[in-house]
């Protein structure tokens, strides 16, 4: 294919995939179960985090962690007491148990504290054009308070090479105004321009196919090569292109 065939290929993909019927089978279903632009990111923050493996798990859990912080998760990360904290303890996604639930709670709370929020906290604050040193920072602002070390796996550092699939996604999620009502576009201080598409095993294989990709890792370098190749699609918006490579990887077995 062409540049121009390529493009116009994705295009319709993305036109397939980006609209709300996509909300019903995916997990940002569950930040919008909210209004309110707090709940809405700490909802979809903490979605995002346990998104890897089976997705209709994924979804069960998220839907119960926002159940144990009484379905308003900014008013309970502000003001819960220790034991509120105790109903935690039967709560496991995978390797993400109640002892990094708690952390996570304990760290947003920290962050919404003294950093007003989390938009400010993934703000890019250098002349990048790309979220790497950005979550690299928000990692060490997150575990700047007292943690256990096993908490520290669950928040990816792109400094250390990892494609950090979660956080990006979880970005693309605040930072993409879509017109279509499924990615939310509320933080307004950030821009589309700069985001890079979640790059996870399908994704990956699919960009291989369609040769937007060389690199066999799906690691962070991986992702420079991707975010290249999907900003001469489309500079202002290059991860639109996730619901064409996700939708041909999960829908179509491309």
């Amino acid at each position: 294919m062409t540049q121009k065939e390529l493009k116009e290929f994705l295009d319709e993909k993305v036109i397939l995939y980006n609209n709300p019927k996509f909300i019903e089978s995916d997990p940002i279903q569950i930040p919008h179960l909210f209004t309110k632009k707090e709940d809405i990111e700490i909802a979809a923050f903490l979605t995002a985090t346990i998104s890897w493996g089976n997705r209709t798990m994924i979804i069960k859990n998220s839907y119960k962690m926002m159940e144990l912080m009484d379905n308003a998760p900014h008013d309970f990360i502000l003001n819960h007491q220790k034991d509120d904290l105790d109903c935690f303890q039967n709560f496991v996604h995978r390797t993400f148990n109640y002892i990094d639930f708690r952390q996570f709670i304990k760290s947003l709370q920290h962050i919404y504290k003294n950093y007003n929020g989390l938009e400010n906290a993934l703000f890019i604050k250098d002349e990048s054009t790309n979220y790497q040193t950005a979550i690299h920072q928000f990692k060490k602002i997150f575990f700047e308070i007292e943690h256990q070390q096993r908490t520290q796996k669950h928040v990816s550092d792109p400094l250390k090479n990892s494609a950090a699939k979660r956080i990006n996604m979880f970005l693309r999620w605040m930072v993409r105004d879509d017109n279509a009502g499924v990615d939310f576009g509320i933080w307004k201080s950030h821009k589309a321009s700069n985001l890079s598409c979640p790059l996870d095993v399908h994704s990956g294989n699919v960009a291989r196919k369609l040769k937007l990709l060389l690199r066999t890792q799906n690691d962070w370098k991986a992702l420079a090569e991707l975010d290249q190749n999907l900003r001469k699609l489309d500079k202002t918006d290059p991860v639109k292109y996730d619901f064409a490579l996700f939708g041909l990887g999960v829908f179509e077995k491309f």
